[in-house]
């Protein structure tokens, strides 16, 4: 070969590259997307405490990594809020290194065995994938990825501990242990932080155990997530109530430089329509709280729940299938979702939807509760319901529900469940003097920093955004762990 001809195959080699890439991407687009196996309907219905989702095996998870085309451009991470290295961990199952997937999953992510679970990857990584913005295939399964790695550590039992930079000795408060608390304070442990979390609860967790069921997300995925942040050095306190138990100045007295307020919204909304205080009406709060942390599904528990045959959940949120499903498990013969939309726009993920619906769940769609009547006892017996139809959008972009002048159906019901949205809790707003409060009790922040008016006081989650998903709720922890640092160290 002369000396021009060697020049030549250097100029075509690019375009060689080029075409390997191209048919490379045409077998890997060529897989059909794994879809990870469930427990059978006629089953699972019956039992709270068996997940739905059974995991994908090694061969599975392998073979849906392979449909991963690498992207230059990941478009994939801008839609994951706490900036996940999707293409990296998923090469890492691909090549088998499922250990070194997971170490990627960490160094963003407290808690990517739950992520993995209950995050709507379909309405964010997944909806930004090259196979849905360009090919119009089902995007790769990211969210089932990243539960297989997380899984597969648990599960050999060599859970690695992140990578700590030296301690500092400044002590740092968090209140509340739901994701946005968790999050933000892996974040500071690995920055070197003494990280104390205060709960209000008997229980670490938050809303990943009082209201997500185990059916969905199993206590004992939780757990092993915060026994790595333990240790890490993180340091639990729970039933310690902030603002009633220990104050905010009382916090300063005690060393504290920081303050992460995620308490999240726990205080349900309801619809003031006559008979919402009848016996047997309650909300999806006090429902799943009562069945997840104490054992209110025994009868000879010291506070049972009410079981009815007949149960009736007001809204289409994944709290309203999480409490709906419950219900069904706990022996309703009859357990309805009542929605005043349609299903288009129900705010429930499509899987949760497609579960309640596998599991003989009743759907009724433009139909909005106006009044309950109940028994000579005050135990609610029926509901009347207004039959909608769908106007012109409203201020969220979805089209506003408006009343059929004169529609109107009876549903006999022995159990009401309303879900139809929550507000923050007004503890933190209340009892730290200074900062700004929005008129829906959430803390106002900057955006770009989570800092309050309060310039030691960073927030967070549910508190800052009224009701949310968890990997938001953990955005805000990060991005508040990266200002907090940032400040404190000038």
């Amino acid at each position: 070969m002369t000396e021009q001809d060697n020049i030549q195959a250097r100029r075509n080699e690019p375009w060689r590259d080029e075409l390997r890439r191209t048919l490379k991407a045409k077998e890997r687009s060529a897989i059909e997307r794994v879809h990870m196996p469930e427990l059978a309907p006629d089953y699972r219905n019956k039992t709270l405490k068996e997940e739905v989702n059974l995991g994908l095996s090694e061969e599975q998870a392998v073979l849906e990594a392979k449909r991963c085309l690498d992207c230059v451009n990941p478009t994939c991470m801008e839609g994951c809020p706490v900036n996940i290295q999707i293409p990296t961990f998923i090469k890492n199952i691909e090549r088998g290194d499922y250990f070194e997937a997971a170490k990627v999953l960490k160094e963003t992510s407290a808690l990517p065995a739950v992520c993995g679970r209950v995050c709507p990857q379909e309405k964010q990584c997944e909806a930004k994938c090259i196979y849905i913005q360009k090919m119009k295939k089902e995007p790769v399964a990211i969210g089932n990825l990243e539960r297989f790695a997380a899984d597969y550590e648990r599960e050999s039992g060599k859970v690695a501990i992140p990578e700590l930079a030296p301690a500092n000795g400044i002590k740092i408060a968090v209140v509340g242990s739901g994701p946005a608390g968790l999050s933000f304070a892996g974040d500071m442990a690995k920055l070197g932080y003494d990280v104390t979390v205060f709960e209000a609860l008997h229980e670490i967790g938050g809303v990943l155990k009082y209201g997500i069921p185990e059916f969905r997300l199993p206590n004992k995925i939780v757990d092993v997530e915060i026994d790595v942040l333990r240790k890490m050095g993180v340091k639990f306190i729970n039933n310690c109530i902030v603002g009633k138990t220990i104050t905010y100045e009382e916090l300063h007295e005690e060393g504290f430089k920081g303050v992460f307020a995620a308490s999240g919204a726990g205080l349900p909304n309801f619809m003031n329509i006559p008979g919402e205080n009848l016996i047997g009406v309650m909300s999806s709060n006090e429902f799943l709280t009562r069945v997840n942390l104490m054992d209110a599904s025994n009868e000879e528990s010291d506070t049972p729940v009410q079981m009815g045959k007949r149960v009736a959940v007001v809204g289409a949120g994944n709290t309203a299938m999480d409490a709906v499903r419950t219900a069904k498990r706990l022996g309703a013969e009859r357990a309805m979702i009542v929605y005043r939309r349609s299903e288009e726009e129900m705010p429930a993920r499509i899987e949760e939807v497609k579960h309640a619906k596998e599991e003989g769940i009743e759907f009724h769609t433009l139909h909005n509760p106006i009044r309950y009547e109940g028994d000579d006892k005050g135990h609610v017996q029926r509901m009347l319901v207004q039959k909608m139809e769908l106007g012109e959008p409203d201020a969220s972009g979805r089209r506003r529900p408006v009343p059929i002048e004169g529609a109107t159906e009876w549903f006999d019901v022995d159990e009401v469940i309303v879900s139809v949205g929550v507000s923050p809790n007004p503890l933190i707003p209340s009892t730290f003097k200074g900062l700004q409060i929005t008129k829906w009790g959430t803390i106002v922040v900057n955006e770009e920093t989570m800092q309050s008016d309060l310039p030691d006081v960073y927030a967070g989650g549910d508190i800052v955004r009224g009701g949310a998903t968890v990997i938001l709720a953990m955005g805000d922890g990060r991005k508040a762990a990266a200002a907090m640092d940032k400040a404190l160290k000038g």
